[in-house]
């Protein structure tokens, strides 16, 4: 299916992308996925091909674009491949936006050098044990302390929360002004009462890393404030829309990849004379999957095309997120199922398929959160 959303310049991302994952990804992913963790030297690697930092300002090394087409592309090759997804994209369309919108021209030369060249890794710290998806359950707090801040909570589910340099943290800064009372503060590795808690043992991704956070009064310079004080909650809002976007983008081209490898796994394999796929329920059941990650990538280059034109809001970000999401899991287990028992075996990609896939409908707000989003939006 041709896509008229993207142009020339985009295309040759994408080209540099696949020859960045081929070259530098392909090699090492097992020994990460090992390692259970990535190594730095990928954002390093990235860097050097132009991955990281094209929606960041010129004038600090990156190339910028604020059009999130070339986000896009990167995502897609990433989710294509089944790995390093949730690390660029933290780092490129979760905490780049935040650096480019909000930081200082004195915060701009401080991090973004180091950030555009995979330098510096960066995260962003929301949830805690007692708040996911509801902020107002954040307990995080910052008190001002003369030149600085007092900041003092605990994070978990943190992703890159091992590897990163910059931490932007959401705290309560008024603590009677209930969602106007946050403000984002940016840690930086060595601050004296930052500790780094457990690498989590997640179910799928083990080489993305995932952890807790702990700040036993850290001194944070006023000068780390990212935004006005205060105004936490806004700057989030702002960027969420965007963040759902590209976790959507991910779903469907991870589970077309995997579509596509178990179309050919259907012609391929064999049952009572005949290939798999030729069974009239399995071609239906293929034939429902194409129809549906078709639909899904039009509506998908229709919210990127409204992202260009100002017009993308939450709530269409919302339908994306879960709709995607969803529809990935589905594809995922419909494509397991048709392998059979090798589906249940990890040498085939299937399986790892199944069990990195199944986070998407959680993270960057679960289903339920998206739907709410969207019936509110409805009057009701």
């Amino acid at each position: 299916m041709k896509r008229s959303i993207f142009e020339i310049e985009h295309e040759q991302l994408r080209a540099t992308a696949q020859q960045f994952i081929a070259r530098e990804v392909r090699p090492n992913a097992q020994k990460w996925e090992q390692a259970r963790i990535v190594d730095r030297s990928a954002y390093l690697a990235a860097a050097r091909y132009g991955l990281i930092g094209f929606n960041l300002p010129e004038d600090h090394g990156g190339g910028g674009s604020d059009d999130f087409r070339f986000n896009a592309v990167v995502v897609e090759e990433l989710a294509r491949f089944g790995f390093l997804t949730p690390a660029l994209s933290v780092h490129n369309d979760i905490v780049a936006p935040y650096l480019r919108d909000l930081a200082t021209p004195d915060q701009q030369r401080r991090w973004l050098p180091g950030y555009v060249a995979g330098e510096l890794i960066g995260a962003i710290a929301m949830s805690e044990p007692g708040a996911g998806s509801d902020l107002a359950g954040i307990r995080t707090s910052a008190v001002r302390s003369g030149d600085d801040w007092i900041l003092s909570g605990y994070k978990t589910f943190i992703s890159a929360g091992i590897n990163s340099d910059l931490i932007i943290v959401v705290a309560r800064t008024d603590p009677h002004a209930g969602h106007k009372g946050f403000s984002l503060f940016v840690v930086e590795r060595g601050m004296k009462g930052f500790e780094r808690g457990r690498k989590l043992d997640k179910l799928g991704q083990p080489a993305q890393d995932t952890a807790e956070l702990r700040f036993s009064d850290v001194r944070v310079p006023a000068d780390n404030l990212l935004g006005e004080a205060n105004r936490g909650f806004y700057h989030l809002m702002a960027n969420l829309p965007s963040e759902r976007l590209s976790i959507a983008i991910a779903a469907v081209a991870g589970a077309r990849e995997t579509y596509c490898r178990t179309l050919q796994y259907a012609k391929d394999r064999t049952a009572f004379g005949q290939s798999i796929g030729r069974f009239q329920h399995n071609r239906f059941v293929l034939a429902e999957l194409d129809t549906e990650l078709d639909i899904a990538q039009h509506y998908l280059d229709r919210c990127l095309q409204a992202l260009l034109d100002k017009e993308f809001t939450a709530i269409d970000a919302a339908k994306a997120k879960w709709w995607c999401t969803e529809l990935a899991k589905r594809v995922v287990d419909a494509c397991l199922q048709l392998h059979g028992g090798y589906g249940y075996m990890n040498e085939y990609k299937v399986a790892r398929d199944y069990v990195d896939t199944r986070v998407q409908t959680i993270y960057g707000g679960t289903t339920e959160i998206m739907k709410d989003i969207i019936g509110r939006s409805l009057g009701l």
